[in-house]
């Protein structure tokens, strides 16, 4: 069975994807740095009879880091990694005349420095895969200039290019940028908690990656929206 490492799995995307894909077969490795919500996550997802590895954790360690991969190591090896798991750098969010500095660093090492270090630590197993991916999280505050979203956006942007030079570096491997668009999910609440306005279900999200693994398009940037809408 194929593996995939997932971070930030214990609610909203990840959690989602992990269920999509055990439905399907996959072997999971799973990060949360809340065991709580990560076991809850775990029970949702072996009722499908998948073999799970769950590692509470932060992922700005490398210690924590390296287990993951060894946890999929005895799996089976990596076929999938997703870096999903995010920190905002201010909650709620704040213009960057009030960013403090350490949120931002804190946003920078979740978002960009740890998600580098996971692939680098799971670069072998991947390039052994004959269908290693990296799936990279974004945002579309990445690309668009929103008040409030700079520290969090500037983070992404940086995770952007760091997916698309891995691309061009890996040729043998998928490594795709996803923007999954707006959803109902406790890290927007922690961005916006006044913002009430109904979003759609992290659910709703998933089958614009399962297209992806399904497809194995070009390494690049996609739109979860523009996917779901071609369906």
């Amino acid at each position: 069975m194929p593996v995939a490492i997932i971070t930030g799995a214990s609610k909203g995307l990840g959690r989602a994807l992990a269920e999509a894909l055990a439905a399907r077969g996959w072997d999971l490795v799973l990060d949360a740095r809340g065991a709580g919500a990560l076991k809850e996550a775990v029970e949702a997802v072996a009722g499908h009879g998948t073999r799970v590895e769950a590692l509470p954790g932060d992922v700005t360690d490398a210690g924590h880091r390296a287990a993951l991969v060894a946890a999929a190591r005895r799996l089976g090896g990596v076929d999938l990694l997703v870096s999903n798991a995010s920190a905002l750098g201010a909650e709620p969010l704040v213009p960057l005349a009030e960013l403090p500095l350490e949120g931002l660093r804190r946003a920078l090492e979740v978002n960009v420095v740890a998600a580098l270090g996971l692939v680098r630590e799971a670069l072998s197993p991947l390039r052994e895969s004959p269908a290693g991916t990296v799936i990279a999280v974004s945002s579309d505050a990445a690309a668009e200039a929103y008040g409030t979203w700079g520290g969090y956006g500037a983070s992404k942007a940086a995770l952007d290019q760091l997916a698309a030079v891995l691309g061009v570096e890996e040729p043998g491997l998928r490594v795709w940028a996803v923007d999954p668009g707006d959803m109902a999910t406790d890290l927007y609440t922690a961005a916006v908690p006044d913002d009430h306005d109904p979003r759609q279900a992290p659910e709703a999200v998933v089958p614009a990656f399962l297209r992806l693994l399904a497809e194995r398009p070009a390494s690049g940037r996609y739109a979860a929206p523009a996917l779901l809408e071609e369906r």
